[in-house]
């Protein structure tokens, strides 16, 4: 493979048809593209000895070339003069002077975008390093019969690899012609369906694109922006405005986009995100050593040359640039490193991908959806939703449910909606046609028959009165028992509520924990009380689905465990008297005590029902060392800092104040139910997130005390005005939400 690679580099070599005038040196018998921040060396003898001079001649970096003969110079300072060299080659092997770019001067005028020609089907666009992405163009119908609402795909997946024609439904194609040219993102397939241009672009480091992959880095951003300017300017682009779909990966990737603020973007709608990605790397500080090291690790995989396994088909039939475009893959950067090495949260490594710190930047209007349970990305996307500070506006829908929900017809109808409002311009409408093919497309997702809404705006004379009837709206939507219909386990809910804002306006309800496993809404009275458990190693590696179970099957199979005895303390409230509907985060406020110097801790909240069933809710968890409150705390979330300066060790000999957040959460309790909440060592209550457990010794033993100077306690955000159905959903069937028969526990006193 090696020796095809570096035929058909020197072939492009010789020919570079899409670089930029500024960024190849060919003075070497080796090759540098001249970056922003970075210089990418190319083409240079494996296992060359290299050495960067800046202007003084000072040798400041040095590297060896890989494999393929490449290596990156990273974080190079902006600036001129810079020298690459071969060390100990006779002749001697050295550039001519080279310039590194700042993101201020790398950037271009916008006839370096109009310039670029993109037409359908696999292509590529050129970024303004001269590094050129892969891309794959379709459109709803001919390019004269354009201009099209577009929508641009950017993720480290698959989005340009040629799709291939769905031939169950061949017989569509002439209504549908994606469904003979189809894009590979489910995201671009639905909105060409919908009668949208899609443009799936690969990141810089994967796939055809060229250049070295590094986890939304700095060049990865500005590519993005490069990306919507070039597709905009395309005349077959409606409105010469783009939007941006996705879910997971492509979802995130717009957070990231948007935050450029590219001025042709139109809008973006991201599905099943993360919110701090700190959060769903190390949830409460701990290791997900589950989906989130295993989805990262996958990632990095893919990244290498020809990794994601379509590339090598493109090369053999003549793709030259796929083929030179492989040859820094090899130099991608290792965030898996960087993960271990870093237990604690690093500003100035965290902050630049964290979404929560760039969302506040986005000015365009926001579409955003997210699953409570979602086995992936987890709950903590609500910390995003106060954060869109700029943003004209946003609309927000959760639901108790899994990944790939956000494709569930109760949230398309409202996607289409969005994007027919701020990206095509137009009311609202989804095609007849479309409509009685759907319940077809659906069960190859969700393998049950599912039809899509009615859509609420089609009645509207204007597409300005359709958006003025729509701005009217609530911010927020949450639809309620996902899967408990009719059409059990399915992605409907059952009712919904919406609210004017994240969080919604909750009145907060404490219960307190009371020595005899009680929650109460009064405080404790007992001078000294307190229940212990003792700390289970192995619990970080359990999930609660049984073996072969799939998440996103209908009903899974699930194996959601009891809480053992001595292993954990519960705490239950009595009989509801009415429906208590909860909707936003909750706090549970501990005062807590180890054997050891650190405790790891789980809460989790259930709902122990008449039928005498116990169903999921949702659970938080907090390494106790991490307990520092961050200044936006607030009573109903407790932000950690997870600062390795604020860290604090458990002090053996007093009691301290731990706040274990619960993240976002939707859930009717039903008259008759009870509240539990359960305090243990992480793990037991997730399908694919595990939890790495801290330097806590075997057999250690936690305290929760719950007396009149330590009143351990949760507080809970209960909302009125949702009318909620009388009849309890069949348990399981909510999505995402195990239940189990209901199981006593005694919970053991500190002698």
């Amino acid at each position: 493979m090696r020796r095809r690679l570096l035929s058909v580099a020197a072939t492009v070599a010789a020919f570079c048809s899409g670089c930029s005038e500024n960024q190849l040196v060919p003075e070497a018998r080796f090759t540098v593209r001249q970056s922003i921040e970075q210089l990418a060396v190319t083409h240079a003898p494996a296992g060359a000895k290299l050495q960067l001079l800046d202007a003084s001649q000072a040798v400041i970096q040095t590297g060896t070339a890989d494999d393929l003969g490449s290596f990156l110079f990273r974080k190079v300072k902006p600036g001129s003069g810079y020298i690459v060299e071969r060390v100990g080659a006779e002749p001697a092997d050295r550039t001519g002077p080279l310039t590194v770019y700042s993101i201020a001067s790398s950037r271009k005028e916008p006839s370096f975008y109009s310039s670029q020609k993109l037409k359908p089907g696999f292509g590529y666009i050129t970024t303004r390093d001269g590094t050129q992405l892969s891309i794959y163009v379709t459109l709803p119908g001919p390019v004269e019969k354009g201009p099209y609402p577009t929508v641009v795909n950017y993720s480290g997946y698959e989005p340009s690899k040629p799709g291939k024609p769905y031939e169950q439904f061949s017989g569509l194609c002439g209504g549908f012609p994606a469904l003979c040219d189809p894009p590979t993102d489910p995201s671009g397939m639905l909105a060409a369906l919908n009668g949208y241009a899609t443009v799936g672009v690969n990141v810089r480091g994967t796939g055809c694109s060229g250049g070295a992959y590094d986890f939304f880095d700095t060049l990865q951003k500005l590519d993005s922006y490069d990306v919507v300017e070039t597709v905009a300017a395309q005349p077959w682009v409606l409105h010469h405005k783009v939007g941006l779909t996705g879910l997971s990966y492509p979802g995130i990737s717009q957070l990231f986009v948007a935050a450029q603020r590219p001025p042709s973007l139109a809008a973006i709608t991201p599905l099943s995100v993360v919110g701090n990605m700190f959060m769903t790397l190390a949830p409460g500080g701990i290791l997900n050593t589950g989906f989130a090291l295993n989805w990262i690790t996958g990632v990095l995989d893919k990244a290498g040359p020809y990794k994601q396994g379509w590339e090598k088909g493109m090369v053999d039939a003549g793709d030259l640039t796929c083929g030179e475009n492989q040859l820094l893959h090899g130099q991608k950067a290792n965030l898996v490193d960087v993960i271990k090495a870093n237990q604690y949260y690093p500003p100035e490594i965290a902050d630049p991908i964290n979404p929560e710190t760039m969302v506040g930047d986005i000015n365009v209007p926001v579409f955003l959806a997210g699953a409570w349970e979602d086995e992936q990305t987890g709950a903590y996307f609500v910390t995003l939703l106060n954060r869109f500070s700029s943003a004209p506006l946003t609309r927000f829908h959760m639901y108790n449910g899994v990944h790939p929900d956000g494709f569930s017809p109760q949230i398309l109808v409202e996607w289409k909606t969005f994007l027919d409002l701020y990206v095509a311009r137009k009311v609202p409408q989804i095609d007849q046609q479309l409509r009685a093919v759907a319940p077809l497309l659906f069960k190859e997702i969700f393998a049950t028959r599912l039809e899509l809404p009615p859509d609420r705006h089609a009645d509207k004379p204007t597409w300005e009165a359709a958006r003025a009837a729509y701005e009217a709206e609530p911010v927020v939507r949450v639809l309620f028992e996902s899967g408990g219909g009719s059409n059990v386990g399915a992605p409907e809910a059952r009712y919904q509520a919406t609210f004017a804002a994240w969080p919604p306006s909750a009145q907060a309800t404490r219960y307190y924990f009371r020595k005899d496993g009680s929650l109460s809404a009064t405080a404790p009275t007992e001078a000294d009380a307190a229940s212990q458990f003792q700390f289970d190693p192995s619990a970080g590696m359990r999930g609660n689905l049984a073996s072969g179970g799939d998440i996103w099957a209908l009903l899974p199979k699930w194996d959601w465990k009891p809480l053992a005895a001595g292993k954990s303390v519960a705490f239950l409230s009595d009989p509801l008297t009415e429906d208590t509907v909860m909707v936003g985060t909750a706090s549970v406020d501990l005062y807590v005590q180890s054997t050891a110097t650190d405790a790891d801790l789980q809460a989790v909240l259930s709902e122990v029902r008449s039928d005498g069933q116990e169903m999921f809710v949702q659970s938080g968890v907090l390494r106790s060392s991490m307990r520092a409150l961050a200044k936006n705390a607030t009573p109903l979330w407790p932000e950690h800092t997870y600062r390795e300066s604020d860290g604090a060790a458990l002090p053996t000999d007093k009691w301290s104040e731990v706040r274990v957040g619960i993240p976002g959460f939707g859930h009717a309790f039903r008259k008759g139910s009870r509240v539990r909440i359960s305090i243990g060592t992480p793990g037991g209550n997730h399908a694919e997130w595990r939890f790495q457990a801290g330097a806590i010794p075997p057999g250690s033993v936690h305290r929760i005390a719950h007396s009149a100077m330590r009143p351990s306690s949760v507080l809970l955000p209960v909302v009125t005005g949702v009318t909620v159905p009388a009849a309890l959903p069949a348990c399981p069937s909510l999505r995402g939400q195990p239940c189990r028969s209901y199981q006593a526990l005694v919970n053991t006193p500190v002698p």
